[in-house]
């Protein structure tokens, strides 16, 4: 596997495990954010949905698929600046921004691979 697919596959873990969390014990991961807790169903099917796109990025960089890293990178920076866009429109909290952060890295990770393997313009 190379570095631009271990950088999807890990992007990958890290969602199923934030999925995870959110299905089944949400107010951990809203207690370790020092969010407001909730019981609200609306928390559990975001976690479902992280879980979905988690083994996307597993299964896909399993197999290699360039063309999803590629599209992987604008999309995760999105995340981020949407993140920091809901924040200054005081939508949430500013913790939010650490999250964003998290998918930030992860583009970064994976341009910088794709970079280096010669891939971002094939």
């Amino acid at each position: 596997m190379n570095n631009s697919a271990k950088s999807v596959y890990c992007f990958g873990l890290y969602l199923y495990l934030v999925g995870l969390t959110l299905i089944f014990v949400p107010n951990l991961f809203f207690q370790i954010l020092h969010l407001p807790e909730t019981n609200e169903v609306w928390i559990r099917i975001v976690g479902l949905l992280a879980f979905v796109l988690g083994f996307y990025y597993h299964r896909l960089a399993a197999m290699n698929i360039t063309a999803f890293f590629k599209l992987t990178v604008p999309v995760r920076i999105l995340v981020f600046v949407a993140f920091i866009a809901f924040v200054l429109l005081q939508f949430v909290e500013p913790v939010l921004i650490l999250i964003g952060a998290v998918d930030l890295v992860g583009a970064v990770w994976t341009w910088s691979a794709l970079k280096k393997e010669n891939l971002m313009r094939s």
